[in-house]
């Protein structure tokens, strides 16, 4: 398989999100306070004895109230598309769609474990999810994605705080403290949601065991135990 992504998919990829950026939405499109369902989403990544980059897209769906685990779902697949920064959208869609085609239970609003709006073009793996599966949805990522060579401000130390990241007098995301004295999670909404909603999402669903947000939190737990499951399906196949 090809492991670098062509200028002319590059281009293409490019167009397409320009093309759907237009129809993210910054406001909130429903009262999210009054949700029951809330899911997060991730991806964990391997190469397998062959040598194919595969994945598996893991969905945990909480009660948005209580965090109670309601459903967890999951889909793996070989990956065809290449890794290449401001295109990942391009390589877990498909397997996200799987993922979602596998509930019982409907999610009123989706967390990634990535970027949203904060993304040279808006369409980080949240916003473009959120357009092209009709929901709303924003993105708690880990790390700073540095978007056109602009850094962040800290926030203070105190939970709560934050700053946004504003590139050319536009807002594209938050810099948000879920607890007192760690590392800040960055924090863009997908579409179909407010950034304050996002971050007062982010605030409640965090408990103390993490920095990160409950539903991602867990998401990625789930992404670490199937991958682990599925190479251990693979050797055994291997061995007999």
């Amino acid at each position: 398989m090809n492991t670098i992504l062509t200028e002319a998919a590059q281009a293409q990829f490019t167009a397409e999100q320009l093309a759907l950026s237009e129809k993210i939405t910054l406001t909130d499109s429903r009262d999210f306070s009054a949700i029951q369902t809330i899911a997060g989403v991730d991806l964990a990544y391997w190469n397998t004895p062959e040598g194919v980059e595969h994945a598996v897209c893991c969905i945990v769906v909480l009660d948005a109230k209580t965090g109670q685990l309601l459903e967890t779902v999951s889909a793996d697949g070989d990956i065809t598309v290449p890794y290449c920064p401001g295109f990942l959208a391009f390589r877990e869609l498909p397997l996200v769609q799987q993922a979602i085609e596998k509930l019982t239970v409907r999610p009123e609003l989706f967390v990634f474990d990535g970027n949203g709006y904060l993304h040279p073009r808006h369409m980080g793996i949240a916003s473009h999810a959120a357009v092209m599966l009709g929901v709303p949805a924003f993105g708690i990522a880990k790390t700073y994605y540095r978007v056109l060579d602009t850094d962040y401000t800290e926030p203070e130390a105190e939970a709560g705080s934050f700053t946004d990241i504003v590139i050319g007098g536009e807002v594209y995301g938050r810099v948000l403290r879920t607890h007192t004295g760690v590392k800040p999670v960055f924090v863009s909404v997908g579409s179909g949601i407010s950034l304050d909603t996002a971050t007062g999402i982010a605030l409640r669903l965090t408990d103390k065991e993490s920095r990160i947000p409950l539903p991602t939190r867990l998401a990625d737990l789930e992404t670490h135990t199937a991958r682990t499951a599925l190479q251990n399906q693979t050797q055994q196949s291997s061995e007999q």
